[in-house]
């Protein structure tokens, strides 16, 4: 049985009510595979670097998003979301509020529609409320580590 509380707690500091409750972000990491990262860093210091750098090592296919580097963690950069050739699941940003609602709103023009997550510190607000009239699931002021590191810990409750 997951526990649900930290999740909860999680949602609560984000600040967000619109944000996903805490069963449909168990729903989402319990389906997605492939997560695009937009900013991801060359820095192993940055929170934009070890982040994904755990995602991929938690078997994610992370697909780095950085238009002034060829690889990094070992796989071809792409310059825009739309670069990406293949499916994308989730599609996590490491970018500034004042830079976050353009790749909110590229993102949401995929095809499959993948779910948007706005790393903590990030809002996009206005941009944010648009995706999730189409349907689309929106996360912002969140951490990603931190709630699969929740997710992880419930599993072993």
């Amino acid at each position: 049985m997951l526990r649900l509380e930290p999740i909860r707690k999680l949602l609560e500091l984000a600040g967000d009510p619109d944000n996903p409750t805490a069963e449909e972000l168990i729903e989402l990491f319990g389906r997605i595979q492939t997560i695009a990262v937009i900013g991801l860093s060359r820095d192993p210091d940055k929170a934009a670097r070890r982040v994904p750098a755990y995602l991929a090592s938690r078997n994610y296919d992370v697909i780095p998003i950085n238009p002034y580097a060829d690889k990094i963690l070992g796989k071809e950069t792409y310059e825009t979301i739309s670069d990406v050739p293949g499916p994308v699941d989730l599609v996590v940003i490491f970018r500034p509020s004042a830079e976050a609602g353009q790749f909110v709103r590229e993102s949401a023009k995929r095809p499959e529609q993948p779910a948007i997550w706005l790393q903590e510190g990030i809002w996009a607000n206005l941009e944010i409320r648009e995706v999730r009239a189409q349907r689309v699931t929106a996360v912002q002021n969140m951490c990603t580590y931190l709630v699969h590191q929740a997710l992880d810990k419930g599993n072993r409750a």
